[in-house]
């Protein structure tokens, strides 16, 4: 298998992936997805709500706010274990309206534990409302609960791509094309870069632009979007530990039998 670096961006992650199957590189998919683990408000206590939302809306609220994640400081809460420093964090918030409540107003116990999109409102108070909380947050798997998510992740088969600009039928068919492939009147194959694009361009006119893939197809378009908890590639360089000690478990099951 090789991978080769497609497109790196805040948040976004793409590479080319070769000489594999689908089976495998869905396999990546759901481990970078979902056996990765992240931070997320798990429980709130209330102290005083007298908003116009009840106390279980505003801690679903809470626990799908995407918290920056410290893997190096944290471990994943086993169960009946006992609550230490190293499983947990805590974010209050004690506040009186009228007001919009928004995530920034968060104090967190760790200042590397915070909300990532500060500006996501909570609930709005109105004069004399209050709202005051204790929640605690810990590290979980997005196979448990989709607020573990990590991002969406997703491949797709790579194609191959060839543009004719100088077809005879150019002219009658360019404006068809996204504007987003089109360079000086001509179209740019290398701006054929995502699966939305593909599949806009496929079958308008294929002596203009011509989408084929092999029977045997071994090549995907491979991209991680962290919703921001981790970067992508935290997300990559755990997500292969946690495959990693899955196959050893494995193997040691095989052994036992």
């Amino acid at each position: 298998m090789k991978l080769t670096l497609v497109k790196k961006k805040k948040g976004k992650l793409t590479f080319d992936v070769s000489g594999t199957t689908p089976a495998y590189i869905n396999t990546l998919r759901r481990v970078f997805m979902t056996h990765v683990p992240t931070m997320a408000i798990s429980t709130v206590e209330f102290r005083q709500n007298s908003s116009s939302l009840y106390d279980e809306m505003i801690a679903h609220r809470l626990g799908l706010l995407a918290l920056k994640t410290d893997l190096k400081s944290y471990n994943v809460p086993e169960k009946g274990a006992p609550e230490s420093a190293a499983t947990h964090a805590t974010l209050t918030l004690k506040t009186v309206g009228p007001k919009i409540v928004y995530a920034s107003e968060l104090k967190s116990s760790d200042s590397k534990i915070v909300p990532v999109y500060p500006e996501t409102p909570i609930t709005v108070l109105l004069d004399h409302q209050e709202l005051e909380f204790v929640a605690t947050a810990h590290l979980g798997f997005g196979r448990d609960h989709a607020k573990w998510s990590t991002g969406l992740v997703s491949y797709y088969y790579k194609p191959k791509i060839t543009v004719n600009n100088k077809s005879a039928k150019f002219a009658e068919f360019i404006n068809k094309y996204p504007s987003q492939i089109k360079s000086k009147g001509t179209i740019d194959a290398d701006k054929i870069d995502t699966a939305e694009l593909i599949d806009a361009c496929k079958d308008i006119c294929e002596d203009i632009v011509k989408i084929e893939y092999s029977e045997n197809q071994t090549d995907f378009i491979f991209t991680i979007e962290s919703w921001g908890q981790l970067s992508p590639e935290e997300i990559v360089e755990e997500g292969i530990k946690q495959y990693d000690a899955q196959l050893d478990e494995f193997k040691k099951l095989v052994k036992d039998i």
